[in-house]
């Protein structure tokens, strides 16, 4: 059974593509011992595009940021660019391509997304979040 009382980590990753499977790996791990296994899949789905984004297209730093409040699980990945991500394109518009799907894929699955401008450590950025709740 999910824990009623919020709680968050932050993890921060170095500019690898590899990080993001740690970062999945580290996600179902802390999903587990939270009681909210069922929500893994979809949440490691999320997560991986978020982080995958931030290394792709930016240099440096990448956070990620996981958090548990009033029944909803938030998903967040922080990158050093502080210009807004493209937006996802419809559903219908999606190709088989290997890229240009992330944001549609987190749009289509959360319940809600959004980005905003945030600094971290004097570092200006953004913060690309989506939320799932657990009902």
């Amino acid at each position: 059974m999910p824990e009623t009382e919020p709680w968050e980590y932050t993890v921060s990753i170095p500019h690898d593509p590899r990080a993001v499977t740690v970062c999945r790996r580290t996600l179902r791990l802390i999903l587990t011992v939270h009681g909210l296994i069922r929500l893994t899949d979809t949440a490691e789905l999320l997560a991986t595009e978020l982080l995958s984004n931030a290394v792709l297209h930016t240099k440096g730093l990448v956070v990620l940021r996981v958090g548990w409040s009033a029944g909803a699980l938030r998903i967040g990945a922080w990158d050093a660019d502080p210009e807004p991500p493209e937006p996802p394109r419809p559903v219908d518009q999606l190709t088989n391509a290997e890229n240009g799907r992330g944001l549609t894929l987190v749009r289509a699955c959360a319940d809600v997304w959004g980005w905003q401008p945030q600094s971290r450590n004097g570092n200006r950025g953004k913060y690309v979040w989506c939320e799932l709740a657990a009902a």
